[in-house]
């Protein structure tokens, strides 16, 4: 019966009592949901409310910035700062950290990437928010980057909400993934989509393919196999996807499985790759990994990665296990092949 459902609160109380503690980690998520119901408010209301277009300004990645990505910006700065758990942010948006006024007991940080996929705003095509919790190391100085500039394996937890038909928020703990449905008429994320997990195969990948032309022969090489088709070395039919949003993408994987790939390539690899490693693929390579499945950059997993800027940029490669050591393998391959070239 719907009112027998585990409520998002009911389920963080739970957390609270697994991990022993004092309410904290109840504080540090609920302030993120009542950003995500704002944010999902603001998407919905669109033309209506003069949402859609563009700011007319640029976020520090360089990209033009949509009137939404400030506002989405805007409300998870205020909304996560009231509860003087988080010492510190940092935005995809922003340059700087931004250090919370006030939080003098705040132990925690947090990372964000407030409206992904943004392009996909004035086409009414689904859209989310990223979210990444690090614990402030022992004498840390939270007004300062290095703070931050931690290994995806020490996230305390990591999320997305996705605002789609309907609104939802995906969240892990290191303790599984569970998926929350918003319910409008009552205000509250109900569980509906309990521990989730990722199928080791799939017949589905995504992969921007207009960059074809900028690839690495691995890369190349996976998608032709894919193409071939139950004819070909993969065996089976695939198909592809590609919405531009990474939020999407991975919800889709986390639902029926597939793999998703922003690899680097010839034009992107003078930044590093196109993604965020702090504020996309640190909380996703989480997520991902505890629904069962792998990600990393095609050489490395992502989450053993030591970032080294908090903008930093990393080729992404995630979703069900067996394609993602596939494609890890043709890589490897290619990189022994040109050593012993």
């Amino acid at each position: 019966m719907p009112y027998k459902r585990i409520t998002l609160s009911h389920y963080l109380i739970e957390e609270q009592r697994r991990r022993a503690g004092t309410g904290t980690f109840t504080s540090l998520v609920t302030d993120i949901l009542t950003a995500c119901k704002m944010i999902s408010h603001e998407v919905n209301r669109g033309a209506l409310a003069g949402n859609l277009g563009v700011a007319g300004s640029e976020n520090i990645q360089g990209e033009e910035q949509k009137k939404l990505d400030v506002l989405a910006n805007d409300i998870f700065l205020y909304m996560n700062a009231q509860g003087g758990t988080y010492a510190a942010m940092a935005s995809e948006e922003l340059e700087d950290v931004h250090a919370v006024r006030g939080a003098v007991g705040g132990r925690y940080l947090l990372l964000f990437d407030p409206l992904d996929g943004s392009s996909n705003i004035d086409v009414n095509i689904s859209v989310g928010s990223i979210f990444s919790i690090l614990a402030l190391p022992e004498g840390a100085d939270a007004s300062q980057p290095e703070a931050f500039l931690q290994p995806g394996v020490k996230q305390v937890a990591a999320g997305y909400a996705l605002y789609g038909s309907s609104t939802m928020l995906v969240l892990t703990t290191g303790n599984g993934v569970n998926g929350f449905t918003l319910d409008q008429n009552i205000g509250m994320f109900m569980l509906t989509h309990p521990n989730m997990t990722i199928p080791e195969d799939t017949k589905e990948f995504a992969i921007n393919a207009s960059r074809q032309r900028f690839w690495e022969p691995p890369v190349a090489r996976y998608v032709e196999e894919c193409q071939a088709g139950k004819d070909g070395p993969a065996g089976k039919d695939f198909n592809m996807r590609w919405v531009a949003s990474m939020v999407a993408e991975v919800h889709r994987i986390l639902c029926r499985g597939g793999v998703f790939l922003y690899p680097v390539d010839a034009e992107n690899r003078s930044k590093g790759g196109k993604l965020r490693l702090m504020y996309e693929a640190n909380p996703m390579a989480f997520i991902i990994e505890q629904a069962g499945g792998l990600a990393t950059t095609g050489r490395q997993r992502i989450m053993d990665l030591q970032p080294e800027a908090l903008h930093q940029r990393v080729p992404v490669i995630l979703g069900s296990k067996n394609e993602v050591e596939r494609i890890d393998r043709y890589h490897h391959e290619f990189d022994a092949a040109k050593v012993t070239a």
